[in-house]
């Protein structure tokens, strides 16, 4: 039996009571300098009960800003469960490179749908130590070997007991029994938490700790959870279960290092344990080194700690007083120094809890690309037809940098829909070249992006913008004419073709635009086609098919229509809808001796679906030309090409949802299984091709992103 703390006392004896600099730290609201940590921190670790009083702990955000400032006292943000009750919560705000975080404790008061918000009563920077002590802004470290546990055990589970053997990191959650909670960074040298047994975790509680919020917590309320992360992985390890502290000597020596034991461990009694995929690990990228902030860019959180106490110095008594602070704060160059000397003193800090060797928070190796989403804004919502809508986007930073891209082509947006970010690919309908962009949406049943596009989104909401993407497009030199055929929203990459060509007022080409809807009420663009072919009829004519009145569109009036248009020669046929009209028209053209190269075709879709193929994390290795370039792991629902970013691993990519080829990869070794529908050639598939954003591997794989063969088809979603 080991011998547990129980008293306040016993725990004060060994750790000491929080010096007053440690409470004089803390501030009572968000302020400024609060609220520029986060508007640059992309995640958050959260602890908090669900409906079921269940403890939890896990990973929030994905872009920097995710949280929402009302006002000094309470905040929002998505969380994917949505299952978070009003009651006492606790979060850190971690900034990419950068060690010190901001602590917030507070309460949950409501949540609308996946949107919760937090009231807050306390906040402060907390120290550099237990991210120094992970290396968690460093390469991965090799992982010790996992123990073989029964898989009827909550350490047994899937995945677990690697996951601890490789995470340096944890987020540790806590409760009191006054309405109080916290939730503190945890890191180690290797491994932050050991395994005992099948269902017994112990956790160092090395030096440093001043406040001993877990501790104290732990003596009213023994439940916890914590949430793990390993450098390289988008995976998190959530663990709830009960803990005891302890300072039983034999035990701690087992945790020394270099000889020196901490002074005390929490013993965790596992109730549930689970490694799962998550969502703002993924989107943050928080292994890649472009992630990673400047110093020059990055909040300044020692002059912040400065600044907090120095305002509440102004009210404590006995303590240094406030003018001392705000001079030291207003030295020129002093924040650097002190930089410099408290990371010294956290080095000698952990030198002398057996610490050898403490790198730097950040790492230098790799570029600093960053994330190839573009943020944009919605600045204007414009009503087409009773189920078709027109975003205006704008970049949401105010670069007045043009939207480039061929006419015809389309972007990839990312949406974040009940807290999870949702991939979905629509053309450009506007011309290319300005610094606003126009992709039209028309709503499908069922459809989460496009229902959240008709139903939620509003002017000035922010959105992720990737592309362009996709070969249906029109050439850098215009034919003598272009012959357009599209069915439904299949005219909106033929609109930003027209819009384009008739800027072009000195321009003697023509287009002809055979265009099938519904109704007169489903008319995409109905008034601007009418409008520029009144303004250009020797350039552009438009027929209008309604299958309502006039049925569909079949391949005998298709041939009434070609040849009644008398095209040139060297015209170019460019045809857009559902793949059954798409294959009437190629067999028409082709009975007309148009050669297949002058036909250019893309075909809507709805997208690649998200089935998850296995709920075991497995290993990926990735090639170039047959040479190891770097190493992941796919967490279970996670794609190929998710987990290679996450881990830094440079990857071809660009719609994201399998419909541009741009990601194909030879699949050297192992299975996985494709989401469909996606743009993958038969061919392909038997000369062993596979697409990263839409494989999840089967068993442990190993690609080579050196042996491509690019789609010639281009699909759409």
């Amino acid at each position: 039996m080991l011998h547990r703390l129980t008293t306040v006392d016993e725990v004060e004896a060994l750790v000491g009571r929080p010096p007053s600099m440690v409470m004089l730290k803390q501030v009572g609201a968000i302020d400024a300098g609060c609220r520029t940590v986060l508007a640059h921190s992309p995640i958050a670790a959260f602890g908090y009960r669900d409906t079921g009083g269940t403890s939890r702990t896990t990973f929030v955000g994905g872009v920097a800003g995710f949280t929402h400032v009302h006002s000094p006292t309470r905040v929002s943000f998505a969380l994917p469960e949505a299952d978070a009750v009003p009651g006492p919560a606790s979060m850190f705000f971690l900034l990419p490179g950068v060690g010190e975080v901001l602590r917030v404790n507070g309460t949950v008061t409501s949540q609308q749908g996946a949107r919760t918000t937090v009231v807050i009563r306390q906040a402060w920077v907390h120290c550099a130590q237990a991210i120094l002590r992970s290396g968690l802004w460093q390469p991965p470290a090799k992982a010790a070997p996992a123990p073989q546990l029964a898989v009827d055990e909550p350490l047994g589970a899937p995945g677990v007991a690697e996951f601890l053997a490789a995470a340096p990191f944890l987020a540790l959650s806590s409760w009191d029994t006054e309405g109080g909670s916290d939730t503190s960074p945890r890191g180690d040298r290797g491994t932050v938490v050991r395994i005992l047994d099948g269902r017994t975790l112990v956790l160092p509680d090395r030096r440093g700790n001043k406040g001993a919020d877990t501790l104290h917590n732990l003596l009213q309320d023994e439940r916890l959870a914590f949430a793990a992360l390993v450098p390289g992985r988008s995976g998190v390890l959530h663990v709830r279960g009960r803990g005891v502290v302890t300072d039983d000597p034999a035990l701690l020596r087992t945790l020394a290092l270099r000889g020196l034991a901490p002074h005390a461990a929490l013993v965790i009694d596992v109730e549930h344990a689970e490694v799962t995929g998550n969502d703002a690990v993924a989107r943050a990228r928080l292994w890649h080194p472009g992630a990673h902030l400047d110093r020059s860019a990055a909040p300044d959180l020692t002059m912040i700690a400065l600044e907090h106490l120095a305002t509440n110095s102004a009210d404590a008594s006995g303590g240094p007083p406030a003018a001392l602070f705000r001079v030291i704060g207003a030295i020129p160059g002093l924040s650097r120094a002190l930089r410099v000397v408290m990371r010294r003193a956290y080095r000698s800090a952990l030198r002398r809890e057996g610490y050898a060797d403490v790198a730097d928070g950040r790492r230098t190796d790799g570029d600093r690309a960053g994330s190839p989403l573009r943020e944009v804004r919605v600045v204007e919502m414009r009503r087409e037809t009773p189920t078709t809508v027109t975003l205006v986007l704008d970049d949401a930073a105010g670069r007045p940098d043009p939207f480039a891209f061929r006419p015809g082509q389309y972007f990839t947006l990312v949406v974040e829909v009940d807290g999870r970010p949702v991939r979905r690919a629509y053309s450009a309908s506007s011309a290319p070249g300005a610094t606003r962009l126009e992709v039209t949406v028309k709503y499908v049943e069922g459809g989460r992006l496009s229902g959240h596009v008709h139903r939620m989104l509003r002017v000035g909401d922010l959105l992720g913008l990737h592309g362009p993407s996709g070969t249906f497009h029109t050439e850098t030199e215009p034919p003598t004419e272009m012959v357009l055929v599209a069915a439904g929203s299949g005219v909106t990459p033929m609109m930003s073709m027209i819009r384009t060509r008739l800027a072009d007022r000195a321009g003697h080409d023509r287009i002809a635009l055979l265009y099938s809807s519904r109704d007169a009420d489903e008319v995409i663009f109905a008034a601007d086609l009418d409008r520029l072919a009144a303004e250009h009829p020797d350039r552009l004519s438009v027929t209008h098919v309604l299958t309502s009145r006039d049925g569909r569109l079949d391949a005998d009036r298709l041939v009434d229509w070609f040849t009644g248009r008398t095209p040139a020669a060297d015209a170019r046929y460019y045809v857009c809808g559902p793949e059954a009209l798409m294959s009437t028209v190629r067999k028409v053209l082709a009975s007309l001796g148009v050669p297949d190269a002058r036909v250019h075709h893309e075909t809507y879709s709805s997208g690649a679906g998200t089935t998850i193929a296995t709920t075991t994390p497995r290993p990926m290795t990735v090639e170039a030309a047959g040479q190891p370039v770097g190493t992941g792991t796919v967490e279970p629902g996670q794609s190929l090409l998710d987990a290679g970013l996450a881990a830094g691993i440079d990857l071809p990519f660009s719609c994201t949802v399998g419909i541009c080829g741009e990601c194909v990869v030879r699949l050297r070794r192992g299975d996985v299984v494709v989401s469909e529908p996606n743009c993958l050639t038969p061919r392909q598939r038997a000369a062993g091709y596979t697409l990263t954003c839409v494989a999840q591997p089967l068993s442990e794989v190993t690609i080579d992103r050196a042996d491509q063969e690019r789609s010639t088809i281009s699909g759409r979603g």
